[in-house]
């Protein structure tokens, strides 16, 4: 089995944790409940603006199909090379939670940068890279601090408890955008306005209650936890990116980015069902509200599942749960119930998916390379999805929304395909 340069313990060998601090039983740490208050601030700010960000740079600003996939693109890949640096910056110095306060930080500057001067689609479009960027930086180091508050045998209990907080944000954000938007027809700056202040509450919640140290915790308390031959505390560079010579890590990586690559945005699923339906523009951000309400109650017992069933299984199943969402937006006729539908497929395939992904590998990671590990993860998806909203926009600008449909409804079918051949081959099993 691999193990870290410089280090005896074997990738997926995990530490015993008990106590109130790891979750004992099931239940998750209070850092766990904390850094998920801090996601849900954050989403109902960050969804605010993505929830209106379709129909105000297509609609308002006049940007073609293909203009909004290199937006998207950019809203997905944009962080990719950003998320390595931060992950392993916050494993070598242990600085985790500062370095999650930065790139919040920096996101709460970008929400107010679009009330400035977020009126062109190249201005929309620095703000989104900037934006994107300040994601990248804190999410592996917040997903790392998740994990080392957690039990190997709750991991995707705890992340699907963090996503379950996320979604709330991400259910009230497009709520809030609705109401605003309700009030003031087509006034996107009051809604970037509110955005702002939601940024900054979520930012002071991270300094003020997370514990930036969960493991030292653990140690002080008693708790067995492994360690690093020689004392050795900072991992090098080279341990990070040695990570992927381990075999199980790189099937799971190439799998996650594979499954990436054939995924439509939820910005252009949105957009084609607006466009199936004939939605009115007012209603547009409640589509996001419908996926977000049915990620939010599934994404607990997802995990649950995951923990208890096995984890690759209910990751693929979330995947094949967008085959029904993609064969909506290929229906014409489509009316009412298939839209239901479609959103109760979406926001199960998130509870699937997510959290779960993160557990697999965090299951499979030392702990002194969480952040590194989860970075690397992150960064391979976040490329697939730039790869994959420019492909989307482009054949839709050529071909329409039923070609472009079609083309991901195969290339997931495929990629479901080689994922289950990919896993079959794979020399031990992927939790």
């Amino acid at each position: 089995m691999y193990q870290a340069e410089s280090s005896r313990v074997p990738l997926g060998h995990r530490g015993l944790r008990a106590g109130a601090a790891s979750g004992r039983g099931g239940r998750v740490s209070r850092n766990v409940v904390v850094l998920g208050a801090v996601s849900m601030l954050t989403d109902v700010s960050s969804e605010m603006v993505s929830a209106i960000l379709p129909i105000y740079l297509v609609f308002a600003l006049g940007a073609s199909p293909l203009q909004y996939g290199v937006v998207d693109g950019i809203y997905q890949g944009a962080s990719a090379l950003v998320r390595l640096l931060s992950g392993f910056v916050a494993d070598r110095w242990r600085r985790h939670k500062d370095v999650a306060a930065a790139g919040y930080g920096l996101s709460a500057a970008c929400k107010a940068a679009l009330v400035a001067i977020g009126g062109t689609v190249s201005a929309v479009t620095a703000i989104v890279l900037v934006d994107r960027t300040g994601k990248g930086i804190r999410t592996a180091p917040r997903d790392a601090l998740i994990a080392l508050s957690s039990t190997p045998a709750t991991l995707a209990t705890a992340f699907g408890v963090h996503r379950a907080m996320d979604t709330a944000g991400a259910l009230l954000g497009p709520l809030l955008a609705f109401g605003l938007l309700l009030l003031a027809p087509a006034r996107f700056d009051a809604v970037f306005v509110v955005s702002v202040c939601f940024a900054v509450v979520g930012l002071a919640v991270l300094l003020l209650f997370a514990d930036g140290h969960p493991r030292e915790r653990d140690d002080q308390a008693g708790i067995e936890r492994t360690v690093d031959a020689g004392g050795r505390t900072r991992p090098t560079l080279r341990e990070a990116i040695a990570l992927l010579g381990e075999r199980r890590f790189r099937v799971l990586v190439g799998i996650a980015a594979v499954l990436a690559i054939a995924t439509i945005s939820d910005g252009f699923i949105y957009l084609g069902l607006q466009r199936t339906l004939d939605l009115s523009l007012t209603a547009f951000p409640l589509l996001f509200v419908g996926a977000a309400l049915v990620y939010m109650a599934l994404a607990i017992p997802a995990g649950r599942l995951a923990d208890r069933l096995g984890r690759t299984r209910v990751f693929l199943g979330g995947y094949a749960l967008l085959l029904p969402v993609y064969a909506v937006l290929l229906v014409p006729s489509a009316g009412l119930v298939a839209l239901i539908f479609a959103l109760l497929a979406l926001g199960a395939y998130y509870a699937a998916t997510d959290g779960v992904l993160q557990a697999i590998a965090s299951a499979l990671l030392p702990d002194r390379l969480q952040a590194s590990g989860l970075a690397l993860l992150v960064t391979a998806i976040s490329l697939a999805k730039l790869i994959s909203s420019l492909a989307f926009g482009l054949v839709w600008t050529l071909g329409g929304l039923d070609a472009a449909a079609a083309a991901f409804t195969a290339a997931l079918v495929a990629a479901l395909m080689l994922a289950g051949w990919a896993l079959a081959r794979s020399p031990e099993a992927i939790a």
